[in-house]
C-alpha cells in the first residue's frame, strides 16, 4: 500500500537537569532513537533543550555556552546515518547577541538555525534580560567553530519533495501574526515549535486551542514540544506538553507531568494540506501581503515509507463519533434546516406545504424539519399537506409508518394511489406493464412529482424537495421526479447522517408514540419501491444491492469533494477505515461506481432546486461544485 504524500512525525520532551549538558544530550539521543524506531521524519525537542530553559543567568557564563555548541556538534556527529530531521533547541551567540534558536541538523549538518522572533518580558517571563529578539533576522549566514556558513534566519523552509518544514519557537506562538504564518505562506506544510510553557490552572486547554486554530489558519501540521517537570523551578512548573495537529485538528498529545523521557508520534497527511491550499482561495491572495521571500534549504530523505500505518481513518466522516458532539452536531443541523425553510416561507408569505411522505428516512426527515420550522412560525400544522402514493412496491411497513407518522403529528393527510394513473401512462407511451426497467420505475417518480406540484399549486402551498446528499452525489433520483421540488431541505445531508439526525429527534424532541415510529423507519431497508414487493410482501427493491453501500458512498463523496483525493487515495484509506468490514475487491467495486456514476449524473446536480448548505461539502451548482455535465471519468477510474 502506498503512503505517499504521509510522513510521521515526532513530539518529544526528554528528561533534562538544569545546565547538565552531558545528561541531556544523552535523553536527547534515546528519544532520537525512539523516533527513529517508531519510524518518523522528525522529530521537535522543547526550547533550549540542549541547556534546559531555566538557566537564568547561567546563560552569561561562557562555559555554558561552549559546552552547548560541542553538544550540537555531537548530535550532528550522532545523526550522520539517521534518517531524520532534528529540531533541538540551543543558545546561540551572533555578533555579540545571544539567542535563543532551535538548530535544524540532518545526517550530520546543520542545515539553518532558526531564532526566536518573539522574547516573552512580562509576568513570569524576563527572557530578555538575556536573549535578542530575531525577529528581524532574515537569510542570514553564521559560523560555529566546526561547521560554516549555516543558514540563520526566521525565514528558512526546509524542503524535501512535498514536505516542507518550518520553525518557531515558544512565545512566537503567542503573537499577534505568529512567524509560523508567514512560514505557511512562503510554503511550510510542517510547523514545528520548541517550547517552555510553564503551567497554571487552564494554560493547557488554551495551548491546545492555540496548536489546533494555528494548524487551521495556516492548513498546515503542527508539531509543539514542551518542557518537562524536571525544568520546574522556585515559581515555575512545568508538564512536558506534546501537541500534534492538523488543519484544526488534534491528532495526538500526551499526558502531561510524565517523569520519563517520552515522545508521541502521528501520520500527517501532506497532500490533503497543499489540496486544501490550492482550493483556499483567501490562502493564496495572503501570499501577496508576504513581506518577505523564503530561504529554502533542500535535503532528501532516503526514505519515508511508512509500514505501520497506524492514523486513524474515520470511516464515517459526516458523522462526529463522540455521542455528546454527535447530539450537538444534529441539533445545529436541525436548526439549520428550519432556519432556512423559515425564511423561504416567510419570503413568499405562503402559509402551506406540501411534502410526500413514504414511510423512508429522507421524507420522514423532511416532514420532521417542516413541523418544527411551522411550530416556530405559529403555523398550524394542519397547514402541512403530507401526501402518500402507494405504488406498484409500496408494502405494508412504509405504507403504515406513513399514515401513522403524519396522524401523530397532526398533518393534513391525504392518500392518492398511482397505480391506476401509472397503468394509464404505460399504455400511452407504449410500455408493457411487466417489462420491469428504468422506464417502469421512472414512471412512478414522475407522476408522484406532478401530483404534490399540482396540489402545492392548488393549495397555495411549497412542495418540500426529500432527497439527500448521497442520492444526489450518486444521481439516485428520477430527472424532474423525485428529483425536483421547489425548496429542497435535504440536499447537503449525506445518507449517514440522516439516520442520526431522525434518532435524535426520535429520542430528544418528540414524544413515545412518535419516537416508536421514528425507530421503525430507521430500522427499515432503503428502498425507492418502485419494483413490486416479493410473495411475502416485503421490499424487493433494496437501494444498497443496487448502488452500494451508503457508508461508502459517504466516504468516497467525502475524500473525492471536500478533501480532493485522488482515487488510489481514497482506496487507501478506505481500506483502512473499512478494513474489518469490507474486503478490497469490495470496495474498489463500489468506489469505480461512485466515480462512474458522480460524473455522468452531474447534469442531475446542474438543475437542483435551492436547498441549505449545512455542513462542508454541498453539490450545488450555484456554489460548492461546478463541474461539466460532460466531463469525462476516464482519468479517475
Amino acid at each position: 500500500m502506498s503512503t505517499d504524500g504521509f510522513i510521521k512525525v515526532a513530539a518529544a520532551c526528554p528528561v533534562v537537569n538544569v545546565a547538565d549538558i552531558e545528561f541531556n544530550v544523552k535523553n536527547i539521543k534515546e528519544c532520537i532513537n525512539r523516533a527513529l524506531e517508531q519510524e518518523a521524519k522528525l522529530v521537535v525537542f522543547p526550547e533550549l533543550s540542549v541547556t534546559a530553559y531555566t538557566c537564568a543567568d547561567l546563560f552569561t557564563q561562557k562555559l555554558l555556552l561552549d559546552k552547548s555548541l560541542e553538544a550540537i556538534e555531537d548530535l550532528c556527529i550522532y545523526s550522520r546515518k539517521k534518517d531524520l530531521l532534528i529540531a533541538v533547541g540551543a543558545p546561540l551567540v551572533h555578533k555579540n547577541c545571544l539567542y535563543n534558536c532551535a538548530y535544524i541538523i540532518f545526517k550530520g549538518t546543520i542545515l539553518g538555525i532558526v531564532p526566536k522572533s518573539y522574547i516573552p518580558n512580562y509576568t513570569e517571563f524576563y527572557e530578555k534580560r538575556w536573549f535578542t529578539d530575531g525577529i528581524n533576522i532574515i537569510s542570514k549566514r553564521t559560523d560555529l567553530y566546526f561547521q560554516e556558513n549555516i543558514p540563520f534566519g526566521t525565514n528558512l523552509i526546509f524542503t524535501s519533495g512535498i514536505f516542507k518544514f518550518g520553525f518557531e519557537i515558544c512565545e512566537d506562538l503567542w503573537t499577534v501574526i505568529p512567524p509560523s504564518s508567514y512560514l505557511s505562506l512562503i510554503g511550510a506544510n510542517i510547523i514545528g515549535n520548541l517550547s517552555a510553557s510553564n503551567e497554571i490552572v487552564s494554560k493547557a486547554d488554551y495551548r491546545k486551542d492555540l496548536v489546533k486554530s494555528q494548524s487551521a489558519r495556516c492548513i498546515s501540521s503542527y508539531i509543539y514540544a514542551s518542557s518537562g517537570v524536571f525544568e520546574s523551578s522556585t515559581d515555575l512548573v512545568f508538564s512536558g506538553d506534546l501537541l500534534i495537529g492538523e488543519n484544526g485538528v488534534l491528532l495526538k498529545h500526551n499526558d502531561r507531568f510524565q517523569r520519563k523521557n517520552e515522545i508521541i508520534t502521528s501520520v500527517i497527511d501532506v497532500s490533503r494540506l497543499n489540496n486544501q491550499r490550492l482550493k483556499n482561495v483567501s490562502f493564496r491572495d495572503s501570499v501577496k501581503l508576504l513581506p518577505f521571500e523564503a530561504l529554502e534549504i533542500n535535503f532528501k530523505f532516503s526514505d519515508t515509507k511508512i509500514t505501520s500505518f497506524d492514523r486513524y481513518v474515520d470511516k464515517h466522516p459526516f458523522v462526529p463519533s463522540d455521542e455528546a458532539q454527535r447530539e450537538v452536531r444534529c441539533r445545529e443541523i436541525f436548526n439549520i434546516q428550519t432556519a432556512a425553510l423559515a425564511k423561504r416561507i416567510t419570503h413568499t408569505n405562503l402559509r402551506k406545504a406540501v411534502i410526500g411522505i413514504s414511510g423512508g428516512l429522507d421524507s420522514t426527515l423532511a416532514l420532521l424539519v417542516i413541523v418544527k420550522t411551522f411550530d416556530m412560525l405559529n403555523i398550524p400544522r394542519e397547514n402541512i399537506v403530507t401526501v402518500t402514493m402507494p405504488g406498484f412496491g409500496t408494502t405494508d411497513r412504509t405504507y403504515n409508518n406513513a399514515v401513522s407518522l403524519c396522524k401523530h403529528l397532526g398533518t393534513e393527510f391525504r392518500e392518492i394511489n398511482i397505480v391506476d394513473a401509472c397503468l394509464q401512462h404505460f399504455k400511452d407511451i407504449n410500455h408493457p406493464v411487466e417489462k420491469h426497467d428504468v422506464t417502469y420505475e421512472n414512471v412512478q417518480a414522475r407522476e408522484r412529482t406532478q401530483i404534490l406540484m399540482d396540489i402545492a399549486n392548488k393549495e397555495a402551498g411549497l412542495l418540500i424537495g426529500t432527497g439527500d446528499l448521497s442520492e444526489l452525489a450518486l444521481g439516485w433520483c428520477t430527472y424532474n421526479g423525485d428529483h425536483m421540488s421547489m425548496y429542497s431541505v435535504n440536499c447537503s445531508i449525506p445518507k449517514t447522517l440522516v439516520r442520526y439526525l431522525v434518532r435524535y429527534v426520535a429520542q430528544k424532541e418528540v414524544e413515545k408514540d412518535i419516537s416508536d415510529i421514528l425507530m421503525d423507519v430507521l430500522d427499515t431497508p432503503v428502498s425507492p419501491e418502485l419494483l413490486p414487493k416479493d410473495k411475502e410482501g416485503n421490499i424487493a427493491q433494496k437501494t444498497e444491492d443496487i448502488v452500494g453501500p451508503y457508508e461508502l458512498h459517504d466516504f468516497f463523496l467525502y475524500h473525492f469533494v471536500r478533501q480532493s483525493e485522488t482515487p488510489e487515495k481514497i482506496l487507501f484509506l478506505a481500506k483502512e477505515a473499512f478494513k474489518n468490514d469490507y474486503d478490497e475487491d469490495t470496495i474498489k467495486k463500489w468506489l469505480d461506481i461512485f466515480i462512474k456514476r458522480f460524473f455522468t449524473q452531474q447534469f442531475k446536480r446542474s438543475a437542483i432546486p435551492d436547498g441549505p448548505k449545512v455542513g462542508t461539502v454541498s453539490l450545488s451548482p450555484r456554489g460548492d461544485w461546478r463541474m461539466p455535465s460532460d466531463a469525462s471519468y476516464k482519468l479517475w477510474q
